[in-house]
């Protein structure tokens, strides 16, 4: 598959995978950054920047993936439901065929005075 072509129909998972590896990155780096000092008040603005930033970062990387699995969700549902749609429609056909073939039938029995008998079951 063309890489492009994946990225575009799959804009929202590539969009995670960017946004937690930046954010992990971003972690790290703010870990290097606190690691080299011995004074908190020095580590600070390595927390302040790196830490929320990566935080930032993971959550709109973890919402973009479950808004992918949720957006597959809705297109398989989508599908189940015409599949569904279609046979109700198609068992909708038969039965009023069939109930219009017993309904001639009747009649054509009542026009040449023989009792009618119903062989064929319509179920609703």
């Amino acid at each position: 598959m063309d890489i492009l072509k994946f990225v575009r129909t799959q804009w929202d998972r590539t969009g995670a995978v960017v946004a937690i590896l930046g954010g992990l990155l971003v972690l790290l780096l703010g870990w290097l950054g606190t690691s080299d000092t011995k004074y908190v008040a020095q580590q600070i603005p390595y927390v302040m920047s790196g830490g929320l930033l990566a935080i930032m970062l993971l959550t709109i990387g973890a919402v973009l993936w479950l808004s992918a699995d949720l957006r597959d969700e809705w297109r398989e549902l989508s599908e189940q439901g015409e599949v569904l749609l279609a046979e109700q429609e198609a068992r909708d056909r038969m039965i009023e065929e069939r109930v219009a073939q017993e309904v001639a039938r009747q009649l054509g029995a009542a026009r040449s005075g023989v009792s009618a008998r119903s062989d064929v079951a319509v179920h609703r």
